[in-house]
């Protein structure tokens, strides 16, 4: 027991409160008390100053979470404003070597003694600071033990599928530690439509989407391991944690994280990892429960939101969306190999019809931006989707079902030489294990060599039944059910697939199925695709480049020469109205209006039509020519269809022009045949009138 003399009582005096965890702060109210009176003895030993310190209640000392209080105390101690350090127990201020230590150093350095309920203790005196060391350790010896001894006994009752720390909505636990299915009907019927929304949409997102549009709630339980549940509305966080958990499939599952520790800043962090992949899981039980769905669907759905990550960029192809980009997540850039992005022309992009791929892995290495492959995506999409549906064709359907049962006849004719040549090995495995038992423990020159026997007839074992496990999952016969509904859609693919209603994220979850990617090569003249099929094999294709402004909406010939003429003559409020009287539409099948003609002849070159550039010409139009003649409209119409008058006309009903020229030469010929009509008939001077009697 060291003394406090008059040094320590000048300074302040801090009480230190800790527990572990929130459940000891609300029902461990014993422990509190001891240590909410500390201050209380810490003025009957003479201090007047004293301060309390509480805020890493529910905290633990282990050194894997930050503990504001302790760093507080220590700030404190090390300005030499504390006398002493008041716990309950030496444990509450640290249980880890790291803290404990450093904060004996800077009690020693500053002469800072620590009180508990056994004594007061200085730490620059070797007997009190070796001690405290045995304290400090024996304190995270002892957390140790206890961690150690709880996790062993949740992995034995772990390995008989006995532990739980939740239990699943859609599942109540029964007696024996047995899961059984909800008898709430509304409760299984909203997780069967879960899965049942995803094999059809394909997405978490738009599962949850769905379940909001349609206003179905989703089960959530009140707490882990409370059997009364109560209905939420879906969210995308929820419907994703019912996908990837594996109790839906039958299966027990244990250890699916891993505790790291790091060092981060200097102090040390548990950090804990998600394992993905069920061979990396500490405990699997297929079977365990009735599940609502099977395990390979169960991984089939596991692999397709991994897919749908697009934050993992080039690993993932990204999930399907409604985008017209067909080939989204598969094309690969020729000179990099990366993922290519998609890019929509016009305002509206997502609706646009116009798809580009392109990549933009080369922008970062030279000052300006630049492209590392780019080309149109409408000329390979539809050269993809055709020889996607000519795989899927009938008579190929019927070779791949012919395939694959002959390929699974050979499978299952392999398999059953490796499960007899397993069943030797086991029986080899025994027989070494009896010889083994039966010798004698002091002999080892005989056990030992009996020994290495049955390890290398072990390890024969457990290298035939992975062989066998392989086979087994790799066996997948199409039962005579399902070879009906493919040739059915053999069939009928072609004409769904043009279908206008037919979804664009369908079509490219039926793309993703039969292809794993496509490398597009853009050369000088053309654009070499090459396709990598599921299955293995890989097909070329080579699609003719198109060149600037040769796409699929360009104008036909006849009507770029007509606007090229009605440019010359009238402005292009006219030209529309004259195209639509005429019934002409535009490449998209729209009529034309003034701003439509405006960019035709921007894009095709034409100049706009300027007044007086018509007169400048010497043309006039029916209504000047008119005017000039001296006679009506229709008249003018008349003489160009008799042929008197020559005029133009571009198109069918379009406006006639008449040249100037042409206008004169018609008058004077009138004029001169006006006055030939008023001479006589013969220039002789004896020429007479013959005079006619009217008749009476």
């Amino acid at each position: 027991m060291t003394e406090i003399n008059h040094s320590y009582l000048e300074r302040s005096a801090y009480i230190y409160i800790r527990q572990s965890k929130p459940e000891q702060v609300q029902h461990n109210v014993e422990s509190q008390r001891r240590q909410y009176g500390l201050p209380e003895r810490a003025r009957q030993l003479g201090f007047h100053d004293v301060h309390l310190i509480d805020e890493d209640l529910g905290r633990s000392a282990t050194g894997h979470v930050d503990r504001d209080g302790f760093e507080a105390l220590l700030a404190a101690v090390c300005q030499g404003r504390v006398g002493a350090v008041f716990v309950v127990d030496a444990s509450r201020l640290a249980r880890n070597g790291h803290e404990w230590h450093r904060l004996l150093e800077f009690c020693g350095i500053v002469d800072t003694l620590i009180v508990d309920h056994d004594g007061v203790y200085d730490p620059k005196h070797p007997n009190d600071r070796l001690l405290l060391g045995l304290k400090g350790m024996m304190s995270e010896m002892e957390t140790a033990m206890f961690r150690q001894r709880s996790q062993e006994a949740i992995r034995g009752m772990a390995r008989r599928g006995e532990y739980y720390t939740r239990i699943p909505e859609g599942y109540v636990l029964r007696g024996a530690g047995r899961l059984e299915k909800d008898p709430d009907e509304q409760v299984r019927r909203a997780i069967e439509l879960v899965f049942s929304k995803f094999r059809e949409l394909g997405s978490a997102r738009q599962v949850s989407l769905w379940f909001r549009q349609e206003e179905i709630p989703l089960p959530r339980r009140r707490s882990p391991l409370a059997d009364p549940v109560d209905f939420v509305p879906a969210t995308a966080w929820r419907i994703t944690r019912l996908l990837k958990d594996p109790a839906y499939a039958g299966v027990y599952a244990f250890g699916r994280t891993r505790r790291r520790v790091v060092l981060k800043e200097g102090r040390k962090r548990q950090v804990k990892e998600r394992q993905w992949r069920p061979d990396q899981w500490q405990v699997l039980l297929q079977d365990h429960h009735e599940g609502y769905i099977t395990w390979p669907e169960y991984l089939t759905n596991q692999e397709r939101l991994e897919q749908n990550r697009s934050a993992l960029g080039e690993a993932v192809l990204g999930a399907a969306r409604p985008g017209k980009g067909l080939l989204a997540g598969l094309v690969r850039c020729c000179r990099c190999g990366r993922k290519m992005r998609v890019r929509y022309s016009g305002r509206r992009s997502r609706d646009s019809l116009v798809v580009y791929y392109y990549c933009v892995a080369a922008e970062h290495e030279t000052v300006g931006k630049q492209l590392c492959c780019i080309f149109g995506g409408v000329t390979v999409e539809q050269a993809v989707v055709e020889a996607v549906l000519d795989a899927l064709a009938p008579a190929r359907m019927e070779a791949m079902l012919e395939a694959a049962a002959q390929l699974a006849t050979r499978r299952t004719e392999k398999q059953r030489q490796v499960e007899m040549e397993l069943e030797r090995a086991r029986y080899e495995a025994d027989r070494c294990a009896r010889q083994y038992g039966q010798v004698e423990p002091e002999n080892r020159l005989v056990a030992r060599t009996l020994e290495a026997r049955w390890n290398e007839a072990m390890e024969r074992v457990h290298v035939l039944e992975q062989q066998c496990a392989q086979l087994s999952e790799g066996q997948e016969l199409v039962s005579a059910e399902e070879q009906g509904p493919l040739r059915r859609l053999a069939l009928e693919l072609p004409r769904l697939w043009h279908h206008p209603a037919a979804p664009f994220d369908l079509k490219k979850r039926i793309l993703r199925t039969v292809l794993k990617e496509i490398v597009v090569y853009v050369e000088e003249s053309r654009l070499r695709v090459l396709i990598h099929w599921q299955g293995g094999q890989h097909s070329e294709l080579l699609l003719r480049k198109r060149r600037t402004g040769q796409h699929r909406w360009t104008t036909s010939v006849e009507t770029a020469d007509l606007i090229r003429q009605l440019a010359r003559r009238m402005s292009d409020k006219q030209i529309a109205a004259q195209l639509n009287r005429l019934g002409i539409e535009t490449a998209k099948g729209h009529t034309w209006t003034r701003i439509r003609v405006g960019n035709f002849r921007t894009i095709h070159e034409i100049p706009n039509y300027s007044p007086g550039e018509r007169e400048a010409r010497g043309e006039l139009t029916l209504e000047e020519a008119a005017t000039q003649l001296g006679v009506s409209y229709s008249t003018v119409q008349r003489m160009i269809h008799r042929r008197q008058l020559p005029g133009q006309q571009v198109c069918p009903g379009g406006p006639w022009t008449i040249r100037a020229e042409d206008v004169e030469a018609f008058r004077n010929q009138k004029s001169e045949n006006r006055s030939r009509k008023n001479r006589p008939s013969s220039p002789h001077r004896n020429q007479q009138t013959l005079e006619f009697p009217e008749c009476t």
